[in-house]
């Protein structure tokens, strides 16, 4: 996914994943993730490369490649696929996002 792209995926949505757990994804760079009524904030981000990489203090970072999680020819969501060890998690969007498509 490119700079671009995933910077319009990310900004002011929030996701709902498989396992229920739901992230908030701020225009600010910040992010809420709330599994089981416990919440944690971090810090998230794209290179210009459009890898995303998020942060958890006090030192957990890790780095993902983006991909749509489509449904029926439409966009509903994101996957995240890990850098470190290719381990995925998906979610769908829970906000309404404007422009989201499928790429041409």
């Amino acid at each position: 996914m490119t700079y671009e792209a995933a910077l319009e995926a990310l900004s002011d949505v929030e996701l709902v994943y498989d396992d229920g757990a739901i992230q908030q994804f701020m225009e600010d760079g910040t992010t809420v993730y709330v599994e089981s009524g416990r919440s944690t904030r971090g810090e998230w981000s794209v290179a210009d490369d459009g890898v995303f990489s998020s942060y958890w203090p006090p030192s957990f970072r890790a780095s993902y490649s983006l991909s749509w999680r489509v449904e029926n020819q439409v966009v509903v969501g994101l996957t995240f696929t890990s850098h470190r060890d290719q381990s995925s998690f998906s979610g769908i969007f829970r906000t309404p996002t404007s422009g989201v498509g499928l790429p041409s």
